[in-house]
């Protein structure tokens, strides 16, 4: 996807009351992600550098990465771009999103490219919630879907199809062992490199408010809370790039060992506005969601 297609979009933040639940089936709950795959037959140590021109950042690497979300969180905002690929057994996809989000009011957006749907899913992200439009799966195409993050069986890390990138990096709480590799140019900059394995219970414990309980949720939806990444951080310690590789738990779904996520999130544009709007009342779908999309 062009970097240049989120450009500098209007949209409006608004004040929104909480509806009620949406009569949602459990298999409508595994969302983009197992609904993609049922689908889908594609197979498819170094000297310090300073790259924003503020003070160099020499501390240890799980002392870099454990602070990593209140680092992004001090940003305000940025743009984003996500990458994730699915496989399980032969049947291979990757889903591109773009977008931005406000991390100061916790909201975001992202479209959400799939393989075989010429229309990307629009996918609003505010704090303990997922809109998702344009999703199929029996809803209608100009209505959207609400769900409850903390009710989905991954606390949406993956469900969506796309990590939100706050979530990526409050992940990276749970640190338990991390190495740092040197430095990379990436996208034109000079990048620390970190490798290492985070884990989902330990960051929950450690991550605060919705991110917390975000993060409990996903505990059980995974096959091992223990997660591998690959990290890439900027001078001043902020997260620019960041690959996880899950193991997402899914027999109940057809997928007895499980599927192999790895989600990738790229963050640049620090700074820049994004407007959410949210949607009415009457635009938001009620009725059953199927296990499949388009």
């Amino acid at each position: 996807m062009n970097d240049g297609c989120w450009g500098s979009r209007a949209m409006v933040v608004r004040q929104h009351g909480r509806t009620g639940r949406n009569a949602v089936v459990a298999a409508g709950c595994a969302g983009l992600l197992l609904a993609l795959l049922a689908v889908s037959g594609c197979s498819e140590q170094g000297a310090a550098a300073d790259s924003g021109g503020g003070a160099v950042t020499r501390a240890e690497p799980q002392e870099v990465l454990r602070q990593a979300a209140d680092v992004l969180a001090g940003t305000g905002s940025s743009q984003a771009r996500t990458a994730m690929r699915m496989a399980s057994g032969g049947t291979r996809i990757t889903l591109h999103g773009e977008g931005g989000f406000d991390y100061t009011r916790g909201v975001g957006e992202l479209l959400v490219s799939l393989p075989n749907q010429e229309e990307p899913v629009t996918e609003l992200f505010v704090d303990g919630a997922l809109y998702m439009k344009n999703r199929g799966a029996g809803v209608p195409a100009d209505k959207w879907v609400r769900l409850e993050t903390a009710e989905l069986s991954d606390g949406n890390l993956v469900t969506g199809g796309a990590t939100h990138p706050m979530a990526a990096a409050e992940l990276l709480r749970g640190v338990q062992q991390a190495a740092e590799l040197g430095t990379k140019e990436v996208d034109g900059e000079i990048l620390w490199r970190y490798q290492g394995v985070t884990d989902i219970a330990v960051a929950a414990e450690a991550a605060q408010g919705r991110a917390g309980e975000q993060l409990a949720a996903a505990i059980g939806g995974f096959m091992d809370t223990a997660v591998p990444f690959e990290a890439y951080v900027d001078g001043n310690g902020l997260l620019r790039k960041v690959r996880h590789r899950f193991r997402f738990a899914s027999s109940s779904a057809g997928f007895p060992d499980g599927i192999d996520v790895v989600s990738t999130v790229t963050v640049y544009g620090f700074g820049t506005p994004v407007r959410v709007a949210l949607p009415e009342p009457g635009d938001i779908y009620a009725g059953t969601i199927g296990a499949s999309v388009g």
